[in-house]
């Protein structure tokens, strides 16, 4: 979908029933607008043939019945031809309600794809806060349970609803034309079952909305006791897992009472409604028959009528628990829709100086490869080195709880800074604002890249330019080196090989099975931890990026494997910039300078040697005097 149509489709917001209804049909009409037009003609065909049709029991009653009872020999052309009439009506009720099924059926489809499309896409855009705060399960309901609701309410309530409409209007005009003293009758009652409908519906919407939360909720405690079955078994935590997935059961067994018991009334007081309405119009139809102001053909055809009003009304009861889950559940889609993207304010761009603005700038074929291009009058190229500046940064998660405080470093281009400090230190935070996962606020500090305030730089230029291995390892379900290539895209076969001999990984993955093209899935559930890592470290190798952040890359690597990478990380990081966070100390001993952060200060700065001369916390933590908490 076009980013006009997607803010077209945004402006009518998902915060009450007609806004989300309405945002709907523009969804099942992206692109298929004759379709719909084509659906919506079929569903009146049909709803109108059921109208039409019954009248015929009027005058097939009134003048081909009644006036041959008792006759040996009744003239039955007349009724014979009433019929074929009445045969060809619904032969094209028949053939639009095909048409409206089929069509419909596509609509929806469509709509579905669509919609996963465009939410798939919107994730990509929000930040890595939205991300921080919500578990995969929870995210995964939003793909599955809350858009499939609304299959059945785009693919039988919507059209449902039109065709009630429809009906409801077709009947009312029969019957004020056969007998209005009778319709009136109808229309009390009528007004009595949509008033009990509205009122069960209002009361009934914030359950359904609190049930697809509860779903969500359960949905995401289940995927995490999954993913951590090892932890809970090594721990023999069954039971409390049991009991805390109970609670969770208790909350949903109570959401779903409460709406079902909205869902289960209507139909019931609906259909009795519905029974005793055709009863009163039978016995008061009857009445005016025996007076004579009605003949027996307009009772006949003004019953048919009432059964056909109050039917589609029965059938929208019935499905009433499903139409309001569906509402829920495309509430929530749009509300997420509607989530604000991550914000990217920066101008300048990351280019390659050979390949790309080779006619702007005279350039020595030694130098780097990139440089940001300033968007001015006559574009101006500033070289990317890699010097990286923290100014007097300040920053919290939430507000009241401060995380940085005033912290002020610097990076030369192709030094190493090495992070060390207790969990909660501020290490990571560092690392996730250089790339912008988070942005500081303007009045709190600067982070500049040469000379260069990140803000001004396009976000995703600037993570091209900045390699991150973490200690979590994440592969994709694909071969060895569609995982390394993920690193850059465009990179051979050749270069992720190297890539993966720098790393030391080369020797591991020619003794997989199918060496590189050995299928990866679940995360890589087929190798060891170690070997995860080092596919991660390869894939930030391939990439060649100027500045790189490791954050704990060898966290989950033994001590031997540690040994086998030190080589070809060592020679990963000649030439760039390099932040590391690291646990173990004797992995930092070679950086150009340490950061020791508690709290969020940086408390001491040095080489390794320096630290160690003060005698302060990290000679401490280098000594066992103390640990990290």
């Amino acid at each position: 979908m076009s980013e006009r149509n997607y803010r077209q489709i945004r402006t009518a917001r998902a915060n009450n029933v007609g806004g989300t209804i309405v945002r709907t049909l523009k969804y099942l009409s992206e692109g298929n607008t004759v379709k719909l037009i084509v659906t919506a003609v079929c569903i009146v065909i049909s709803s109108m043939t059921g109208v039409v049709s019954s009248y015929f029991f009027t005058p097939i009653i009134n003048d081909y019945v009644v006036p041959y009872i008792g006759e040996a020999n009744p003239d039955l052309s007349g009724f014979v031809r009433m019929l074929g009439f009445m045969g060809i009506v619904y032969a094209c009720g028949v053939i639009a309600s095909y048409t409206n099924k089929k069509l419909i059926s596509i609509l929806s489809t469509g709509m579905l794809h669509r919609l996963r499309t465009d939410l798939f896409r919107k994730m990509q855009r929000l930040p890595l806060r939205f991300f921080d705060t919500r578990t995969h399960g929870e995210m995964m309901v939003f793909y599955t349970n809350d858009i499939d609701t609304m299959r059945p309410m785009v693919a039988d309530t919507l059209p449902q609803l039109l065709t009630t409409v429809i009906t409801l209007v077709g009947c009312f005009v029969m019957m004020g034309i056969l007998n209005f003293r009778l319709m009136l009758v109808v229309f009390g009652m009528m007004v009595l079952i949509m008033t009990i409908t509205y009122f069960l519906a209002k009361g009934s919407r914030k359950y359904f909305a609190r049930l697809q939360k509860e779903v969500s909720n359960i949905n995401g405690y289940s995927e995490e006791m999954f993913s951590g079955q090892k932890v809970i078994k090594v721990f023999s935590r069954e039971k409390e897992t049991i009991a805390d997935f109970r609670v969770l059961c208790d909350e949903l067994y109570e959401s779903s009472v409460r709406t079902n018991a909205y869902a289960s009334i209507l139909f019931p007081v609906n259909g009795n409604l519905a029974y005793a309405a055709y009863a009163l119009v039978a016995v008061v139809g009857a009445a005016f028959c025996i007076e004579g102001s009605m003949s027996l053909g307009v009772l006949a055809s003004f019953l048919l009528y009432v059964r056909q009003f109050t039917g589609p009304i029965g059938n929208l009861s019935q499905q009433f628990n499903g139409f309001m889950m569906a509402l829920a559940g495309a509430e929530r889609v749009f509300n997420l829709m509607d989530a604000d993207p991550e914000l990217d304010y920066g101008i300048i761009e990351l280019v390659n100086i050979r390949e790309d603005t080779e006619e702007l700038v005279e350039t020595n074929e030694e130098t780097h490869r990139w440089a940001w291009k300033v968007p001015l009058e006559t574009p101006r190229l500033i070289e990317l080195k890699g010097d990286v500046r923290l100014n007097h940064v300040t920053f919290s998660y939430e507000k009241g709880k401060t995380v940085l405080k005033d912290v002020s470093l610097f990076a030369k281009p192709g030094q190493k800074i090495a992070f060390v400090g207790s969990t909660g230190a501020g290490k990571t935070t560092i690392t996730n604002l250089l790339n912008r996962f988070y942005d500081v606020d303007d009045e709190a500090g600067m982070i500049t890249l040469d000379g260069i305030p990140i803000k001004e730089i396009k976000k995703d230029d600037l993570r091209k330019s900045i390699g991150m291995v973490l200690q979590d390892t994440n592969l994709f379900t694909g071969t060895v080196m569609d995982n390394i290539r993920y690193g850059r895209l465009d990179a051979t076969d050749e270069e992720c090989i190297a890539a993966a001999k720098r790393c030391n990984a080369d020797s591991f993955i020619k003794r997989l099975p199918q060496g590189y093209n050995t299928m990866l899935s679940s995360n890589g559930s087929n190798l060891s931890q170690g070997q995860r890592q080092l596919l991660n470290i390869a894939r930030a190798a391939v990439a060649d990026p100027p500045v790189m952040i490791l954050d704990e890359a060898t966290s989950s690597i033994d001590t031997h494997t540690e040994k086998l990478i030190e080589k070809g990380m060592d020679e990963l990081m000649k030439g760039r910039t390099t932040f590391v966070i690291a646990h173990r100390l004797s992995t930092v001993r070679n950086a150009n300078a340490i950061m020791v952060l508690e709290h969020g200060e940086i408390i001491e700065r040095g080489t390794h040697e320096d630290l160690l001369e003060q005698k302060g916390r990290y000679y401490k933590l280098y000594t066992g005097k103390a640990e990290l908490d």
